[in-house]
């Protein structure tokens, strides 16, 4: 079990440096200015209209770091930073939120599949540890509690699996989208690609956190019965 806490460990430092990185990485682009002038807002509306995208509404909300797509609404929220800045930064991260609302448009397998778990995952994430934990003192009594909250829980696991080619495909899309509108120069472009892959490492590091804990509970489990 120490070999678990070990790695549990050392994958949780790893992902504060990542998101130490990340933000570091982010900072240092937000005060490169995008050769086109344009504000994140600007870049998605661009983004979204040349993909044929006319009923996504490009929204700004509060907090760094905050931006998402919002499939069921159909809206591309942006930080306000993101919002407003026009710097290589606020146009990755909008091509990136964009890019997610054309997998949407074309019916990409990962993101359908992912919008679908929400529901089930949100209570999954809520309830699984204390299935867990009321399971292991019961184990010896009732031992599928246990196994239902482990089953609970991988299904958290499978989620932040499924993530991951979602929030790659979407940084690829905003690449791809930003080199061929001429939105940023070479330069600038391969900024934006470093921003994106320290914000992709963070979905990465979470799958690895997720994986340890899971094998750390079911060999909790197994040295209890």
């Amino acid at each position: 079990m120490n070999g678990y806490w070990f790695l549990i460990i050392v994958i949780g430092l790893v992902g504060l440096l990542v998101q130490w990185r990340l933000k570091s990485v982010f900072a240092k682009y937000s005060k490169v200015m995008s050769p086109g002038g344009l504000t994140g807002a600007q870049i998605a509306q661009k983004m979204l209209n040349d993909n044929g995208i006319y009923d996504v509404s490009v929204t700004c909300v509060k907090g760094q770091l905050t931006d998402h797509y919002n499939p069921s609404k159909k809206t591309v929220n942006l930080s306000e930073d993101v919002y407003r800045m026009n710097s290589v930064s606020a146009a990755a991260v909008a091509a990136h939120e964009c890019g997610h609302a054309v997998q949407h448009k074309v019916g990409y397998a990962p993101l359908r599949l992912r919008s679908a778990l929400v529901p089930v995952v949100n209570i999954s994430s809520q309830l699984s540890m204390i299935v867990i934990i009321i399971g292991l003192l019961i184990i010896n009594i009732f031992p599928p509690l246990f196994w239902v909250g482990i089953a609970m829980f991988a299904l958290v696991f499978l989620f932040s699996v499924i993530t991951l080619p979602v929030e790659f495909n979407a940084s690829r899309r905003a690449l791809a989208w930003l080199q061929s509108s001429n939105a940023l120069g070479e330069t600038e472009l391969a900024q934006a690609k470093e921003a994106l892959r320290w914000a992709a490492s963070t979905y990465v590091v979470a799958a690895l956190s997720s994986l340890a804990s899971l094998l750390y509970y079911i060999g909790l489990g197994n040295s209890r019965r």
